[in-house]
């Protein structure tokens, strides 16, 4: 008799498997000086947190979500053999995708934008992630563990429930959000990158984010940039060739001069 793995347990631990995975892959990317946004040295003299302290921090918010979806799919229940009856579509597949990446969009603008404009918040909360003035891929998800609870865990439960997803299909869909994540802050602008290709919402965009002159501006994660455009949060920027090698993503020059 084989050993089978519950929808539930995948649902949990592939999220996290996919996190460490993928920034494995651009640890090992991160020596192409030429194409990172950032140099080496000011990695290390920039980032005010140790790596050993984000990797901590960030395993802390795992088990924080993993207790959390482990309770959410306890408590909304699943029929597997109603799921396994059930006739497969695209199209209600696409439909649950593009619901809950707008769900998790819409709750993370809104909340990250307000941790940084409640100055209490973004003291005690909201600063730990901004240590990282340049970001690295496995730092992605280094939060203060109440943003981590707030952002991302409620933000996916919300995602979840209401885009009507099944266990399984919330496999996929929070694998991807996490490569995706985990992409917007690998520091990278590789060629052929599909992220880059697809979405205005990428490393570059997010990275002048992390800058000061930024800070007040492109809340979008982690998929479009609907709305920081609609409500006027949007930073434009050019992504220029960087003095001693490497790329920079600059503000165009009506940000520059405010």
């Amino acid at each position: 008799m084989g050993f089978a793995v519950s929808d539930e347990l995948l649902g949990t631990v592939a999220p996290i498997l996919v996190y460490w995975l993928y920034s494995g892959i651009y640890v090992a990317l991160s020596s192409l000086e030429s194409y990172r946004l950032h140099s080496k040295v000011e990695e290390e003299e920039k980032n005010l947190v140790s790596k050993s302290s984000v990797v901590k921090g960030v395993l802390l918010q795992q088990l924080v979500q993993a207790v959390v979806a482990i309770v959410l799919f306890t408590v909304t229940g699943s029929d597997a053999e109603a799921d396994k009856a059930r006739e497969f579509s695209l199209l209600v597949l696409a439909r649950q995708f593009v619901t809950a990446m707008i769900i998790l969009d819409t709750w993370q603008y809104f909340m990250h934008r307000y941790m940084h404009y409640n100055k209490f918040l973004y003291k005690h909360i909201h600063s730990q992630h901004h240590r990282l003035i340049v970001p690295y891929a496995y730092g992605a998800l280094y939060n203060h563990p109440v943003e981590g609870l707030i952002l991302d865990t409620v933000g996916g439960a919300l995602s979840f429930l209401i885009s009507g997803m099944s266990p399984r299909t919330s496999i996929f869909f929070f694998s991807f959000a996490t490569i995706k994540t985990v992409d917007d802050h690998c520091g990278l602008w590789l060629p052929g990158n599909l992220f880059h290709m697809v979405f205005k919402n990428n490393s570059a965009y997010h990275d002048v984010h992390h800058q000061l002159y930024g800070s007040k501006y492109n809340f979008s994660q982690p998929f479009f940039v609907m709305w920081d455009r609609i409500l006027g949060t949007y930073m434009p920027y050019s992504l220029e060739k960087r003095e001693g090698g490497g790329l920079e993503a600059r503000p165009t020059k009506e940000f520059k001069d405010d």
